[in-house]
């Protein structure tokens, strides 16, 4: 009798197996046919966490695409109002879950926290981390590696960026760098998939500006350093720059930098007899990536302008907000400063706007030219800045009212410390447990 109602049961199950695959199709009888949409799509996973990273008990959705990194440095409070609205604008347009790691002093961390406390229920997941290396850890590093020297107003702080892969944690892979004075008008993640276009030895990508000749720069005016992709890994395995520390763990080092070598093949020994440091380079870390990318011409890629709409010296390449109707064909026709480029016949379709060079001004959204309504710079772009600039922190809460997916974590890394100094810590404790 049970095997009677256990043959039944069994033909009954093949039925409507049967039934299913014919009139609902082959594809559609699989597990994730049952899910919500929102789950087959691959952007969320029945899992949940109230924040967007942290799985608990609960059913909140959760995030599984890979977040966009990017690293960022503000040292004073003017730049990190500058560098507030450039990740209100990230923050804004984002698709996909953000890591910020901010290189910075107290003052940006504060001016920082104080709007981004505002956003309580964002769209998707943010992870905001303050890096706070001393003023004197700063010098240091630059005191190991021997031969850096700025004349630029961006100091100290702004020869970080040759840094940051040394700054950031170790299970950062890649990174995005944008200056203080820029912000997206569309997605972010647009510029993060670049990386997915990249050659596997590209290890660098900026803006290339071969049209341009400076002699007193050295042409270091043929890149731009302010928005740069990096696999920071990358930079990390080949020993972007020096360090006194690799002698130190090892005597026998020789393994010259990346940028040592570079350096010297275009400004000679540093202080004209190897003793000294560079007192001839120009534009300050863009100097020295300019050197790096020139030299290692296979660690680099040109970027699309798009992403460097800027306004110094390329006057945003003649785009500006107004005739909408226009064709790729008629637009690219009235650009300036993209003959002889990798942009040559390639339409700018601006997705992130550089205001540098705006002189007579530490904020730029405080420059005089905004309120002049002669100003050609405010009436192609003057509306844009404006209106990102307006654009209330609290609307950035445009998740769930009730019951919120995400919130936006905020952590600090106080006396951060380089790379150098976390492998000379290393080898001195395996060299203590060796001798005990």
């Amino acid at each position: 009798m049970a095997n009677q109602v256990f043959r039944r049961l069994a033909f009954l199950i093949i039925g409507v197996l049967v039934v299913s695959f014919f009139y609902l199709g082959k594809n559609t009888f699989r597990v994730d046919s049952i899910l919500p949409a929102r789950l087959r799509e691959g952007t969320l996973t029945p899992s949940s966490q109230a924040n967007g990273f942290r799985p608990d008990a609960s059913t909140t959705p959760v995030s599984v695409q890979e977040p966009i990194v990017f690293s960022l440095i503000m040292w004073s409070k003017d730049s990190a109002l500058e560098g507030a609205l450039l990740i209100k604008s990230i923050v804004m347009h984002n698709s996909r879950p953000t890591d910020i790691h901010v290189i910075c002093d107290d003052e940006a961390e504060d001016v920082l926290r104080s709007r981004l406390q505002l956003v309580t229920r964002p769209r998707y997941p943010v992870r905001v981390w303050y890096i706070k290396p001393t003023w004197q850890a700063m010098y240091d590093r630059v005191e190991r590696e021997g031969s850096l020297k700025t004349d630029h107003s961006a100091g100290l702080p702004g020869l970080m960026k040759l840094f940051i892969h040394e700054l950031l944690p170790r299970s950062v892979t890649k990174s995005i760098f944008v200056d203080t004075d820029a912000f997206f008008i569309t997605d972010p993640s647009l510029l993060w998939e670049v990386f997915d276009t990249l050659q596997p030895q590209t290890a660098i990508v900026m803006a290339s500006h071969p049209n341009q000749h400076a002699p007193e720069w050295h042409d270091a005016s043929k890149i731009c350093s302010c928005v740069i992709l990096l696999d920071v890994k990358k930079l990390r395995d080949a020993r972007l720059m020096a360090s006194s520390v690799y002698t130190q763990i090892d005597p026998n080092d020789r393994v010259e930098a990346l940028g040592t070598t570079a350096f010297k093949a275009m400004y000679g020994l540093p202080g004209g007899d190897g003793k000294g440091r560079y007192d001839n380079v120009r534009l300050g870390d863009q100097g020295y990536w300019w050197a790096i990318v020139d030299y290692h011409q296979n660690l680099f890629e040109p970027l699309s302008y798009d992403f460097e709409v800027t306004s110094c010296i390329m006057d945003m390449y003649f785009t500006g907000l107004g005739d909408d109707t226009r064709t790729e064909e008629d637009e690219e026709s009235h650009h300036t400063n993209t003959r002889g480029t990798p942009q040559e016949g390639k339409v700018v379709l601006p997705k992130l706007l550089h205001f540098n060079c705006l002189h007579n001004t530490t904020v730029y959204m405080e420059w005089t030219g905004w309120k002049d309504p002669d100003n050609y710079l405010n009436y192609r772009w003057g509306a844009a800045m404006k209106f990102h600039n307006g654009y209330k922190w609290i609307w950035l809460n445009q998740g769930d009212r009730g019951h919120p997916a995400y919130t936006i974590e905020q952590h600090t890394r106080s006396n951060a410390t380089f790379l150098d100094e976390d492998l000379l810590k290393s080898w001195r404790h395996a060299h203590q447990k060796h001798q005990h």
